[in-house]
């Protein structure tokens, strides 16, 4: 397809424009990269954690538990917060603002202190102790300067059985407490019910929900960022009411699997020579959504 003048283009982000212009493989390297696409609810996270960020020293710190379905855009808003702050190296030392460590599936303490040293890139000696995995990794924390500690997957405290799960929130309890910075939890709904069980924890963690997308302004919204976004050549027209409706259903409400449909339209669209993301693009998706690939799967075992 023959570009002309630059306002041809106008219907993407400037920063955009110069890469619709490339060959296809580059732009389709570009399509499947991740992108960011700012809507109110993450705008509305990242201010609350940058407000932690800079919440004074004192005794009870308060933290902050981040809660949506799977796939719904929760560890890439703290992905960019973490971005946003990265590490500062000095002469002696390096400083880690923010910390992000993942929530083990068998969540036992000793696990999640090794996964905290091995985030602040410390080496490990083989059969440590607890207690001196516990020391060894508040000090560290202390000489890192981190000012907050983000624990993802959070849920899978649930998989763990009554004693484990019990010495777990006790771990998170005794973090707050002896470091004084905020602690940032990121899972599902049963993140929120892990923490319910405790009630020192539940009144120290304030939840900030990421609900499943429903076809309004603001899903349009989303929608027109993405069009903007992606370098196709011709205007894909995703903001209007019938669209939204159909790619909320067909990607079941969820931002990441949004994105993935969109991102296979796009692919589409560069390699049919289409340019767009319409009908005839979704259709030649190749996507399915989560309630398809579970049938599928079921269907293989049977």
């Amino acid at each position: 397809m023959e570009i002309g003048p630059e306002e041809e283009l106008s219907h993407l982000h400037e920063a955009a424009r110069p890469v619709a212009r490339l060959p296809a493989a580059e732009r389709l390297a570009r399509v499947r990269a991740d992108r960011w696409i700012g809507y109110t609810r993450a705008t509305q996270a990242l201010a609350r954690l940058q407000k932690l960020l800079t919440w004074p020293t004192k005794q009870r710190m308060p933290n902050l538990l981040v809660i949506g379905p799977t796939n719904n855009g929760k560890s890439m808003i703290v992905e960019k917060f973490r971005r946003s702050h990265p590490p500062i190296s000095h002469p002696d030392a390096e400083e880690i603002p923010v910390l992000t460590v993942q929530m083990l599936s068998d969540p036992q303490v000793a696990r999640f202190y090794t996964a905290l040293l091995t985030a602040l890139g410390a080496p490990l000696r083989p059969r440590q102790r607890l207690a001196e995995l516990e020391q060894l990794a508040v000090r560290l924390l202390r000489q890192a300067g981190v000012r907050m500690l983000v624990i993802d997957e959070l849920h899978n405290v649930l998989a763990g059985r009554g004693d484990t799960r019990r010495e777990f929130l006790n771990l998170l309890r005794f973090l707050g407490n002896e470091l004084k910075i905020p602690l940032v939890g990121v899972g599902t709904r049963d993140a929120y019910l892990a923490i319910r069980s405790d009630d020192q924890l539940e009144n120290r963690f304030a939840p900030f929900t990421l609900p499943r997308w429903q076809p309004d302004r603001e899903a349009s919204s989303l929608l027109a960022g993405f069009a903007a976004a992606f370098p196709l050549r011709r205007p894909s027209h995703l903001a209007t009411p019938e669209m939204t409706e159909y790619l909320l259903t067909r990607s079941e409400g969820t931002i990441g699997e949004l994105a993935a449909l969109l991102t296979e339209a796009a692919v589409a669209a560069i390699e049919s020579g289409e340019e767009a993301i319409n009908q005839r693009t979704l259709l030649m998706a190749t996507y399915e959504g989560p309630t398809e690939r579970r049938r599928l799967f079921e269907r293989e075992l049977t």
